[in-house]
């Protein structure tokens, strides 16, 4: 986050030479930095990076950007989607090499629980049978095919360091520090989603160098573990997925409480008949616009869901030994559970999730449960700031590929409105 580089002449070009006092002093001594040399393109225009002696230039018609994307998932392409079709010019940058990476780089055999048919994204269904539930390495494809064929350009490989709304002598919109150099937008869009660090126990690190630790975002196969005993911790999907894959060669327990689980098969007929309406609750009942909605939003953010594709039976046939207990620290070197018992393993697979980093969004208000402070998406605080993709945002489809389309539908109004709003001197 820090040694951001500015210079005067940047500042000139994107019209934001207006910072004053402390600000302007700490971009002055920034500047003596580099900027890389990775370039820019918005909406056909080239914004090239450079350093203090040899800044790099841009076309003289450059205009701000009207939207800056962050994140080029399936949140920030539905996104994009929709502010096309409504004329507003935007960039959406994503620090992945290329579109999709944000799947291919799960554990091998992922695939989702929702069928393809609630798996489209908007304009687009997704190419599978309906009732298949596509992998991960599809759903990446998927999202590649859609951004070429929906005319979407992500700018991929450039991460966005820091976004600091403009305040004070009249000025409006952000400052976007990226991994490329400054942009300056009048509304920007987080479309990160809410999957962004591992969420680790602190007391991993008191566990011996002989045994293998990864965080499931690291899992790719079994291939990867080491021979002996391995414990998952975490027993929501992700860890009886990846718990019934390894004990396929290894000894493998799995620690943590029993999320429920739902009462047919997702494959099976049953599952094709109920999941229409399923999909309904999840995206009408379950959702913020009532007080079932607002009561349920805690739980489901800070708690896994109930098991899909995976049964208790399914663990019990493959002989993963289930422990309802926690592991809650280390002896030894050994994982210890709460009842005291040391596990004497060689492989330990933490599912335990992850945790939200906004740290690099000033000025935002971070809530009692670790998620900004937001109303479906908006941010009344820092009118111009948008989040989409977040985990029950406005429905607990919010965080389904299928179901981001209509939380970024509003998003782009809300978008539209307020650049007329700004247009006409209003705003």
């Amino acid at each position: 986050r820090e040694g951001i580089p500015l210079c005067n002449c940047l500042l000139d070009t994107l019209g934001v030479r207006g910072l004053k006092g402390s600000a302007m002093t700490e971009a002055k001594g920034q500047a003596r930095n580099a900027f890389p040399s990775r370039d820019i393109r918005v909406d056909g225009v080239t914004l090239t990076g450079g350093s203090v002696d040899g800044v790099g230039s841009r076309s003289t018609d450059l205009e701000y950007v009207d939207v800056v994307i962050v994140g080029g998932g399936q949140a920030g392409l539905a996104t994009g989607y929709h502010l096309a079709r409504r004329g507003i010019r935007f960039v959406i940058v994503d620090a992945h090499s290329s579109v999709g990476d944000s799947w291919r780089n799960r554990w091998d055999s992922l695939k989702l629980f929702t069928p393809a048919r609630y798996a489209g994204l908007p304009g687009k269904p997704f190419p599978a049978p309906p009732d298949s539930h596509p992998s991960a390495a599809e759903v990446a494809t998927y999202l590649e095919s859609y951004a070429r064929q929906m005319g979407l350009t992500v700018q991929c490989g450039v991460r966005v360091d820091r976004v600091t709304p403009l305040v004070g002598d009249a000025k409006t919109g952000f400052l976007i520090y990226t991994s490329s150099g400054l942009l300056k937008a009048n509304q920007v869009v987080i479309a990160t989603g809410g999957y962004q660090k591992p969420n680790i126990p602190f007391f991993a690190g008191e566990l011996g160098p002989d045994i293998l630790q990864l965080h499931s975002s690291e899992y790719r196969n079994p291939s990867q573990l080491r021979e002996g005993p391995v414990l998952v911790v975490g027993a929501s999907t992700s860890g009886v997925e990846i718990a019934l894959e390894a004990a396929q060669n290894h000894r493998t327990l799995l620690s943590g409480r029993h999320p429920g689980q739902i009462p047919f098969r997702i494959d099976g007929p049953l599952a094709r008949l109920t999941f229409p309406l399923v999909w309904f609750i999840w995206n009408h009942v379950f959702a913020m616009a009532n007080p079932l909605g607002r009561m349920t939003r805690p739980y489901v953010r800070h708690r896994g869901g109930p098991l899909f594709r995976i049964k208790l039976a399914d663990l019990e046939a493959a002989n993963v030994e289930r422990v309802t207990l926690r592991t809650i620290g280390a002896q030894a070197g050994q994982p210890v559970l709460e009842d005291g018992r040391v596990l004497d393993v060689t492989n330990v697979i933490w599912c335990t999730g992850f945790r939200g980093d906004y740290s690099w969004i000033d000025g935002l208000s971070i809530g009692d449960d670790g998620y900004p402070v937001e109303n479906l998406g908006t941010v009344p605080e820092l009118p111009g700031l948008y989040f989409v993709g977040l985990k029950f945002q406005r429905t607990i489809g919010s965080m389904l590929i299928g179901g981001v389309g209509r939380d970024v539908a509003y998003i782009a109004d809300c978008i539209a409105t307020a650049r007329q709003e700004h247009d006409s001197g209003d705003g």
